[in-house]
């Protein structure tokens, strides 16, 4: 017996191994600050919470609909119109375990082996191996610093070619936080529209994560030509602080979600019906709170952009969304450490920050673009402070 070959294709996930790791060694006593996992340290609203407890001792606790229950595909209608001026029926849409699981099922539901997907770098870390575990084949297109870490039309036009099937948007972005204005998406979507087969995948997952005053916008709303063949992608992880609950949501065109509820009704079946119920909630509910959680963030992104740029060797763009940043550290590599280590990777300078700084970071490689490092914020700020302190004494170390 030996593993197949879809299976081969595909590697474990590196932001999940730092999580796991960390784990591990604050079990062990050890004093790490994690600084790899994409998940905001807020709690699940009171109000989401008690309505899955309410939905608990209302006995909602059998099989569903195996794409979402009614109540929430008409929260999930009700949220794309209120808050991106989108028209979709329930038919449109698909509630999945995560959004993980919704690239998943969207990718396999629809990529045949030699369809390519056109991805940004940097990108999430799941993108390509998903497309690569349908037998796909990832484009990928650099899109660095020094163009705010986004896709430029003409690099677009460039990539793709007749056997495109799909181009990948995320906005704000896991892992640097850029985010798309509406003019920069006006301009991709002017590309997508003279390829009339290709699909556009707007990974949303961030859409309430913003500073500065910066106005979202996803594409198929800025370009609505392009609305018939979009999936909007979005869910309940990080806005709502409901990692652990696992709702990803995406609407689109209505065969294609008939199409990712046959694989999911092969694979997972429902999501869990006592997180529908508190997703049902956090969508129909007051959303006040994400302006003060925002606040919150913006205070630990200035924070950590401040103390990472007073490093030599360092340079870290003020992202416009998410909890991420992605700082450059080109000026590091080729120094060498007390042990002697000679830090000649980014992923050799995580892992000297882990073992010497007991700090843990991901290293840019798991993103496709380096020499860098992915550091969330998405904890509390006297760890922050603490983490960065010991970040810059270990680059001070560094010969």
């Amino acid at each position: 017996m030996h593993q197949s070959a879809a299976l081969a294709r595909i590697s474990p996930s590196p932001t999940l191994a730092i999580t796991t790791r960390v784990l591990e060694l604050k079990r062990a006593g050890v004093d790490v600050i994690g600084l790899g996992a994409g998940e905001p340290d807020f709690d699940t609203p009171d109000f989401v919470k008690e309505a899955a407890i309410q939905a608990i001792r209302d006995g909602r606790t059998k099989y569903t609909n195996v794409d979402g229950i009614p109540e929430l595909k008409a929260a999930i209608v009700a949220k794309f119109a209120r808050d991106n001026a989108l028209t979709y029926t329930p038919d449109q849409v698909s509630v999945n375990v995560g959004g993980k699981h919704t690239l998943f099922n969207a990718i396999v539901a629809s990529v045949n082996p030699g369809d390519e997907v056109v991805i940004p770098a940097p990108y999430w870390v799941s993108y390509p191996d998903v497309v690569q575990f349908a037998g796909g084949t990832p484009v990928i297109v650099a899109a660095g610093p020094e163009q705010g870490y986004k896709l430029t039309p003409q690099a677009l036009d460039a990539a793709i070619t007749p056997r495109t099937k799909w181009v990948i948007l995320n906005s704000p972005s896991n892992p640097t936080g850029a985010a798309y204005t509406a003019d920069e998406l006006r301009a991709l979507g002017e590309v997508i529209l003279r390829h009339p087969d290709v699909w556009v995948f707007a990974d949303d997952m961030y859409e309430h994560i913003v500073y500065d005053g910066f106005q979202f916008a996803t594409i198929a709303q800025v370009v609505p030509e392009l609305y018939a063949r979009t999936l909007t992608v979005n869910g309940c992880s990080k806005a709502y602080a409901m990692t652990g609950w696992r709702i990803g949501y995406a609407a689109g065109a209505s065969w294609l979600i008939k199409a990712m509820a046959k694989l999911q009704s092969q694979s997972t079946s429902n999501p869990c019906s006592i997180a529908q119920a508190a997703a049902t909630a956090a969508l129909d509910g007051d959303q006040s709170f994400l302006a003060m959680r925002n606040d919150a963030f913006k205070v630990r992104r200035d924070l950590v952009v401040a103390m990472l740029n007073a490093i030599p060797g360092v340079h870290c763009p003020t992202p416009e969304g998410a909890f991420y940043v992605y700082p450059s550290i080109a000026g590091l590599i080729g120094k060498t450490a007390p042990s002697g280590r000679v830090i000649d990777s980014d992923e050799a300078f995580v892992g000297y920050l882990l073992d010497d700084a007991k700090v843990a970071a991901v290293q840019g490689a798991a993103f496709g673009l380096s020499p860098a490092m992915r550091i969330s914020y998405a904890t509390a700020d006297d760890l922050l402070r603490d983490a960065c302190a010991r970040i810059q004494q270990a680059c001070a170390n560094l010969r």
